[in-house]
């Protein structure tokens, strides 16, 4: 995941998410675009613009990046509930998180219309269960791209999930994968890391002690992190555990937009609410509904900082 460009022409903003339906088209790939972050549209008339034809045949949990070649990466987890839950899966999100799936599913692009066609990468092996909402952070430091997901594993018996990472250059070979951060008393899913003044800001999904966002910062990208408290005392605010997915961007003033996902209630209900705060540092991000507008409720996605130009290509392309 990729914080927004410094540079002056990355002025308009993509939202890649799925949508909260119990039909297989909700999870597909589809796109959001808005010029301020705050006011948002759909894309193709609100239909996915891309499908998922391998694999599970849906894709959840979606990320994109921009590499330092000038290529788009876009990458989902390979699960549709849609298609399997109650006959493959038996029902169960225990068997879910054993025996999924242990690809991720990658798209490419030159220019966000033109897209790959879909591979599956495999990267976890018999040890690993599903691998689950995968998120790209660039190292500066090795010049390597880092990607990470949630998985349980035969490590302590398929327990409490915690977070692996692989490395790769291109996105065509990876690096055999190791565990980034375990938590001592629960599960963790949905980790996002951003850069800022030398700091790393790591958003997670705790599933115990406290259940829902945690924010840890550390000096190191793979290294130890420490808990923000400030962002607890804001979280215990909310007065509902039921938030995931947490993915963060930069503002055009500067300020820092945290997006959490609210799976509550069943239905409409569900989808991002947004948060901001003044610097992530600080890890006060107040919840500010009336600030933003969506055509509807996205779930469990990722935005990319993308020019003007980009805004228009996809605004304008006929994704029929």
């Amino acid at each position: 995941m990729m914080q927004r460009s410094q540079d002056d022409d990355m002025d308009a903003y993509l939202f890649v998410h799925f949508k909260e339906k119990k039909t297989p088209d909700g999870e597909q790939i589809y796109f959001a675009l808005s010029t301020d972050g705050f006011n948002w549209e759909q894309v193709n008339g609100g239909a996915p613009v891309l499908w998922s034809e391998q694999g599970d045949k849906g894709v959840r949990d979606h990320t994109i990046v921009r590499t330092k070649a000038g290529k788009f990466v876009l990458l989902a987890t390979d699960l549709s509930l849609a298609n399997g839950f109650h006959a493959k899966y038996r029902s169960s999100w225990g068997s879910i998180s054993r025996e999924g799936s242990k690809c991720l599913s990658m798209w490419q692009s030159d220019d966000l219309v033109n897209w790959s066609e879909q591979r599956l990468i495999e990267l976890g092996d018999e040890d690993y269960g599903c691998l689950w909402a995968p998120d790209v952070v660039y190292d500066q430091k090795n010049g390597d791209y880092v990607l990470h997901w949630s998985s349980a594993h035969a490590s302590n018996n398929y327990g409490n999930k915690a977070i692996y990472y692989t490395r790769t250059t291109d996105f065509e070979s990876f690096a055999k994968p190791q565990m980034l951060c375990r938590k001592d008393d629960s599960g963790i899913i949905d980790s996002a890391i951003y850069e800022e003044n030398g700091w790393f800001y790591r958003f997670l999904k705790s599933e115990a002690n406290p259940v829902g966002i945690i924010l840890q910062k550390g000096r190191t990208l793979t290294g130890e992190y420490k808990r923000i408290e400030a962002f607890d005392e804001e979280m215990a605010k909310l007065g509902h555990p039921a938030y995931e997915a947490p993915t963060a961007f930069k503002l055009p003033d500067g300020r820092w937009c945290l997006m959490i996902d609210f799976f509550g209630v069943e239905g409409e209900g569900q989808g991002y609410v947004p948060f901001i705060a003044d610097d992530i540092a600080s890890g006060r991000f107040i919840r500010s509904d009336a600030a933003f507008s969506f055509p509807y409720r996205f779930k469990h996605g990722t935005v990319l900082s993308i020019t003007r130009e980009e805004y228009d290509r996809i605004k304008g392309w006929d994704w029929k």
